[in-house]
């Protein structure tokens, strides 16, 4: 762990790196306790006038000797201080060769070379290669690597690392030797080695040039038959690429190792990915619905950043979103297409929307709140103590989102030509976001002579979520309509701090979707300039303020506004609750019909919270309830969208709505409405639930994954409203269930809203059921520590199960950052004892692996917009965790913020 005084790097100072490092070798000689690593630099000075010495970056290695062009060094020839080693006097060109050593089996903190389950594995991004040998360890410096890995055979018969095997051989001592070589230059932190006994599924195929390309998947012996859909998920991916974008795999293999312990959720090393295994290993009986479309869309993601990423990488870590964003952007589009493909063209749209509608939902509940909150950052961030503290929602999520814009704005065929210009330029370059854009932007100018992005490059520069104003004003005699966006986006962040950056911020390019519903529901053909009439218009809003007149409109309006989610802002328009019923009855474009749905639903439950807070009943109108009733009985609607369109705002989202957050208020109301909506939809849930029911062989596609996800929300509102009632329905479930989604989905149920000594019968079944599967056994951890009823100490029991450990960061998050950060009803606590048990974890993990416990830290960064009561005692838990001595620099920049501002 580094203790050092944290240091503020500016992306203003970059600076070029003096050398190049055309091509590395690395030599391990691996050993749990001490691995040696024998590393050959060929180093070439890029202005021979520049002097400047040789500068390394190591952590956590013993240095055991340094030698140039075969001359070892003495220690007076070279410097080693704060994590560098500095060579002066080196010729223009020149060989480099240092031996270290590691420690793979004491690497608490899973980056760099570490040991898990008796198998090595590496981490390397942001800055883990530093941890493996002595290195230019920034992403600029891109080199062509030829490793050879040296271990025990019986221990470790699998040696794998990134490109293409070229040699094998036994050794002296049961050891043996691969050696690897990748044709393609990378920066270190796509390095990435793998040995062990790792059983492997694999398939050859042939790319569309006609290649003939391995695929392997890679997991713990015993589970090769959780891997199927992951090496499916693989080529599916190969496949869309090539389709979509033109793009092909550039290696012989592709290899996927599943990893029991990973900070991540995977990494896309160049050829051999290494994934957090809940991201690998599926089967009916253990992985739910979820679970699947997550396996596919990660498995996706990881292949795309071959070309976004690996083939063109960020120039330094500032322009982290340049590949994540846009890769973020290329996964959301492909499982789009895998969930629509095969389907008419009005349930291809309905599946693409709910798509769209789970991505929304999770911008809304993690980007959204990190807008508004003291780690608030643009896509491209301006300054960062430690890079590990930048994959954020921001970078990912919303640099998807601004990726999308510049999509929606181009149309699908000058996104692709944009792409393919892209490529063209950059192909095996280090380069920024600018860089991207100015792609893109050669295709705008020539869609729309004399306009460009320069406007639109803001949304890199500034941080928060801008609000658009809308008015809307009738000229029934003159049957025109005008519509009047205003766009503002207010400081946050450290910009309170600024009186300069506080000032209004220049306007930012959105796109923004609309579209006309007369009062009868019936859309409304608009037409803009010289397009014809279309019910959807897009609007370029590039000003403050500005104005669009849409003739020929005989009524007054209902507006149906940004559709699709054009753009990652806030819309404010009062709506009349009648004119949001009609839209999530009538609206023809499946995104805003939901938006519309869930507008209602966060009225009515904030209008409770409120209720909860002034000590009065709590009620639900029936204008509201019809609402519900009429979409969960539409027969026009898949049961997919309607599991989505009938689910209630998250908490989180909720949160955001208030002025000061009331985290048990807003659960309680929450709960208040469901069980409501149950009681009176009850005949409807009922029929809605034995509709959904699915026949014959398991099967993730989206149609019986839909029906399964309705049929659970349809349970767990017959049990929020009536558990007696309706306990035995959702215990007969667990209990015939075929499948992991209906069983956990009746679990969950019965653990929310169970009465009796059945439901913790059950919870003990379903663990002696799955003990020996780690991944079920963290969704067990994560049911107790999201259900309701679950208090602190019920979680601190939890702690002290056999099962749990600290140490596995996947176990760590499914019991603490589940509580902590998803049971607002149980986490936040009047006396402070919840924040106090906080603290205590986010120390105990940082002392092990800062990484995640930075993660935790993320939890109280809104402590000072909710209420007094328990503003209090979050300030004073994280006053004690910033005081804690030897606190990594991870855990302190994010306190610190939290604190400061």
């Amino acid at each position: 762990m580094r203790t050092d005084t944290p240091v503020t790097i500016a992306r203003g100072d970059y600076r070029p790196y003096p050398y190049e490092i055309p091509r590395i070798e690395l030599e391990f000689d691996l050993d749990p306790d001490s691995t040696k690593v024998l590393a050959r630099l060929q180093v070439r000075r890029k202005n021979p006038d520049d002097a400047a010495p040789l500068v390394l970056q190591g952590e956590d290695l013993e240095l055991v000797s340094v030698a140039v062009d075969g001359r070892a060094l003495a220690q007076g020839e070279y410097t080693l201080s704060g994590g560098e080693l500095r060579i002066g006097g080196l010729a223009d060109s020149a060989q480099v060769e240092i031996a270290s050593l590691c420690h793979p089996a004491r690497n608490a903190s899973l980056m760099g070379l570490y040991v898990s389950g008796g198998a090595f594995f590496t981490q390397c991004e942001a800055e883990g290669f530093r941890r493996i040998a002595w290195f230019a360890d920034r992403p600029d410096v891109m080199s062509r690597y030829r490793v050879t890995l040296r271990a025990q055979r019986s221990a470790y018969p699998l040696l794998l690392s990134n490109g293409n095997l070229v040699a094998e051989r036994e050794l002296p001592g049961a050891r043996h030797e691969a050696v690897w070589e990748d044709p393609h230059p990378k920066p270190c932190y796509l390095f990435a080695l793998v040995a062990g006994d790792l059983p492997c599924r694999e398939r050859r195929l042939r790319t569309r040039s006609g290649r003939e390309v391995l695929l392997q998947v890679y997991s713990d012996p015993g589970s090769e038959d959780q891997t199927g859909w992951a090496l499916e998920s693989l080529e599916r991916a190969l496949r869309w690429d090539e389709e979509r974008f033109g793009l092909e795999l550039d290696l012989d293999r592709f290899m996927v190792v599943a990893a029991r312990d990973f900070n991540m959720g995977a990494m896309e090393n160049k050829g051999l990915n290494i994934f957090n295994a809940a991201y690998v290993l599926a089967d009916p009986d253990t992985a739910t619905d979820a679970n699947y479309l997550a396996i596919e869309a990660v498995i996706g993601h990881e292949y795309f950043h071959n070309w976004t990423g690996n083939r063109v990488t960020c120039r330094d870590w500032f322009q982290l979103s340049l590949k994540e964003g846009l890769t973020v952007f290329r996964d959301q589009e492909f499982t789009a297409d895998m969930m629509a493909r095969g389907l008419d063209a009005r349930a291809a749209a309905s599946a693409r929307a709910v798509k769209r509608i789970d991505d929304v939902a999770t911008l809304r509940a993690a980007q959204f709140p990190e807008d508004a909150g003291p780690m608030a950052h643009p896509i491209r961030p301006e300054s960062y103590q430690e890079i590990g503290n930048f994959y954020t929602a921001t970078v990912y999520e919303k640099g998807a989102e601004v990726i999308r814009m510049q999509h929606t704005l181009l149309g699908e065929a000058g996104f692709r030509a944009g792409m393919d210009e892209y490529f063209r330029r950059h192909d095996g370059q280090a380069v920024t976001c600018d860089d991207f854009v100015d792609a893109m932007e050669s295709v705008y100018r020539r869609q729309n002579p004399g306009r460009d992005l320069s406007v639109f490059r803001r949304w890199y520069e500034q941080a928060g979520t801008p609000r658009v104003q809308v008015r809307i004003a009738h000229d029934a005699a003159a049957r025109r309509c005008t519509v009047t966006l205003t766009q503002r986006n207010p400081a946050v962040g450290v910009e309170k701090l600024d009186a300069a950056k506080s000032a209004a911020k220049p306007p930012l390019h959105i796109p923004f979707a609309l579209g006309l519903l007369d009062p009868q529901g019936r859309e409304i053909p608009l037409t803009l300039g010289d397009a014809a009439p279309a019910g959807t218009v897009l609007l370029e809003l590039t000003e403050a303020t500005a104005q669009w007149t849409f003739q020929d409109i005989a009524q007054a309006p209902v507006p149906s506004l940004l559709r699709d989610f054009s753009a990652p802002v806030i819309v404010e328009y009062d709506w009349t609750d009648e004119q949001l019923a009609l839209l999530f009855a009538h609206d023809p474009n499946p995104f805003a019909r939901w938006e519309a749905g869930q507008e209602l639903a966060v009225r009515r439950v904030l209008d409770n919270a409120a209720r909860h807070q002034r000590g009065q009943d709590m009620a639900l109108d029936e204008l509201f309830v019809r609402a519900w009733q009429a979409t969960l009985r539409d027969p026009e609607l898949d049961a997919a969208y309607r599991a989505r369109a009938l689910a209630l705002p998250s908490e989180k989202s909720l949160a955001e709505r208030m002025d000061q957050i009331d985290p048990p208020a807003l659960a309680a109301a929450r709960a208040f409405v469901r069980a409501e909506l149950g009681r009176r939809l009850q005949a409807d849930w009922l029929r809605a639930y034995e509709d959904s029911r699915t026949e014959g062989p398991y099967t993730p596609a989206p149609g019986p994954s839909g029906r399964r996800a309705l049929k659970n929300l349809a349970l767990a509102h017959l049990l929020a409203a009536d558990a007696p009632a309706h306990q035995a329905l959702a215990e007969t479930q667990y209990r015939q269930a075929g499948n992991m989604t209906d069983r956990l989905g009746a679990l969950a149920a019965l653990a929310n809203e169970g009465r009796g000594d059945a439901v913790q019968a059950l919870l003990q079944a379903f663990y002696e059921r799955y003990q020996h599967d780690p991944l079920v056994v963290d969704k067990w951890f994560a049911l107790q520590a999201t259900a309701r009823s679950t208090s602190l100490e019920t979680v601190q029991g939890l702690m002290a199960h056999p099962a749990f450990t600290l140490r596995n960061p996947n176990r760590a998050r499914s019991l603490i950052f589940q509580f902590c950060l998803n049971n607002p009803g149980g986490w936040h606590r009047d006396d402070g004892k919840g924040y106090a048990f906080w603290a205590e974890q986010v120390l105990a993990l940082d002392a092990l692996n800062p990484e995640v416990a930075a993660r935790l830290a993320r939890a109280l960064d809104n402590w000072s917009r909710h209420v007094a009561r328990l503003r209090t005692p979050m300030q004073q838990a994280l006053q004690r965790v910033r005081a804690h001595e030897g606190l990594s620099r991870n855990v302190r920049e994010i306190v610190s913020k939290a604190l400061d501002i």
